[in-house]
């Protein structure tokens, strides 16, 4: 009888559904948000990796707005945006200091 998959029961009132089209719509602009935040911490992280500090640079200055931005539209804590710009910034900053 347990099935792996369950299924939703389908709301009975107009504002639940109404809700419930609502959440899918949500759901996917924070799933793109957090793969666009995903994407520009790697970045920065591959650009580190291969030692080129104006690339890094570069990277880190969008990765900054696009973690403010996740942080402002509340997919994300600000204290945890700030821990990873911190954490990224100090990456650059050893690699432009190893370089100098």
């Amino acid at each position: 009888m347990a099935t792996s998959a369950k299924k939703k029961k389908t709301v009975r009132l107009a504002s639940g559904r109404k809700r419930a089209r609502q959440d899918v719509k949500l759901n996917a602009a924070n799933t793109a948000l957090r793969s666009k935040f995903r994407t520009a911490v790697k970045n920065v992280r591959k650009a580190v990796a291969t030692g080129n500090a104006d690339q890094a640079k570069a990277a880190f200055q969008n990765a900054q707005s696009v973690l403010d931005s996740v942080a402002d539209k509340g997919i994300f804590h600000k204290n945890k945006a700030a821990r990873h710009k911190r954490r990224l910034s100090q990456q650059v900053r050893a690699l432009s200091v190893a370089a100098a």
